[in-house]
């Protein structure tokens, strides 16, 4: 090998690396311009994150003014107008008033700290099919659609409307 032919390659060595690096650094730099984009979508989601947070502090505000409020959310119990309505004696929180509800059945609902008629009235009905799942296959049977509205007019004194819509309706059922 003369030194002229060392000379040629180097510099096409030199040349052929020049171009790749020219080729990896347009690449790179065309990705690093999007980092506008990139500030523009942070600046987005800061934004919504500050109206998500003032939505939260406001919903926590509600929760705070409802709980500050009990004393207005109670209802009395009125034992002598649901002995007069019913024709039998009522205990209050007894779920065994609603429709369909059983001495096992209560056992369940008092398994999951459901054991007032408030706490039934605000349970949803996948909450009643979860409890009675609890049971066993033999609680599938039943229908616990109604129970949580039953039990709201136990709550609220309702007896002549609870009375009516359990003569109207076979077993509870809607």
């Amino acid at each position: 090998m003369d030194l002229e032919s060392i000379e040629l390659s180097y510099w096409v060595i030199m040349i052929v690396v020049g171009l790749i690096f020219g080729i990896v650094g347009f690449f790179i730099g065309r990705s690093m311009g999007n980092s506008g984009d990139l500030e523009i979508s942070v600046e987005k989601l800061k934004a919504t994150n500050s109206i998500l947070q003032s939505d939260l502090e406001l919903c926590r505000q509600n929760l705070n003014s409802e709980h500050a409020q009990p004393s207005q959310q109670l209802i009395k119990f009125d034992a002598k107008m649901a002995k007069a309505v019913l024709g039998r004696f009522v205990k209050q929180d007894d779920l065994k008033i609603v429709e369909g509800i059983g001495p096992k059945i209560e056992g369940l609902f008092h398994n999951y700290n459901i054991k007032t008629w408030k706490a039934l009235s605000k349970t949803s009905v996948a909450k009643c099919h979860e409890v009675l799942d609890s049971g066993g296959e033999k609680y599938r049977v039943h229908d616990p659609a109604s129970w949580p509205m039953q039990a709201r007019m136990c709550y609220e004194n309702k007896w002549k409307e609870l009375h009516r819509w359990q003569e109207e309706h076979l077993h509870g059922k809607l």
